[in-house]
């Protein structure tokens, strides 16, 4: 019986998208790409989730690699790109609320960088979180096994008792491999509440 359901932030929550934040500066398409592909697609933002480098040594790197001209909004982004307005996805506060009044407890499950904690309050529906685990404050990133491993052993979860909703695949398999079953999230809320109805839960 499900009891828990997990869900990770970015393209499940809220928006996520390099082009989401991009579009909050007058950038030409060569700069836009510059940053899209030396920044947010960059080794250094996968270490800047998985906590293994800081938010100056990632900078000192990517501006080797960036005109100067660029340097300042580089900096903006990796450091503070969450002050930027964030847009939620519709109807997932709603049904985060109506899980949490059925019983159920509600997880967080992202790869993300350690200011996470500072402005996840400003997400819809956070109130309603029992606990948050974050990928730079394990030094790990989905989808190790040991990051749901993790998830487990600090909420004391039982992984057949939970289910996982993520937009990337990978990472709803690396949960499956650990016992956890889950959906890869398309966008569709409405879609989302029929596969958690097909999954047992109470809605």
């Amino acid at each position: 019986m499900i009891k828990n359901v997990v869900f990770d932030m970015g393209q499940v929550l809220i928006h996520w998208s390099a082009d989401v934040y991009l579009s909050c500066y007058d950038l030409s398409e060569e700069d836009r790409q510059l940053l899209r592909t030396e920044l947010f697609q960059s080794v250094e933002w996968v270490q800047l989730d998985r906590g293994s480098i800081s938010e100056d040594e990632a900078l000192d790197t990517i501006c080797c690699r960036i005109p100067r001209r660029l340097h300042n909004i580089a900096e903006e982004l990796v450091t503070g790109w969450w002050r930027k307005p964030m847009k939620p996805v519709d109807g997932m506060a709603e049904l985060i609320a109506r899980l949490k009044c059925a019983g159920y407890g509600i997880y967080l499950l992202s790869n993300a960088g350690l200011p996470l904690r500072t402005y996840f309050r400003w997400i819809p529906g956070a109130s309603y979180f029992d606990g948050l685990l974050i990928s730079s404050e394990e030094k790990l990133l989905k989808p190790q096994q040991e990051i749901y491993k993790a998830l487990f052993e600090r909420f004391d979860l039982k992984p057949e008792e939970c289910f996982f909703i993520d937009d990337n695949p990978l990472n709803v398999e690396g949960a499956a491999c650990c016992g956890m079953a889950g959906t890869v999230f398309r966008g569709d809320v409405e879609r989302l509440r029929r596969e958690l109805r097909n999954a047992g839960l109470q809605l």
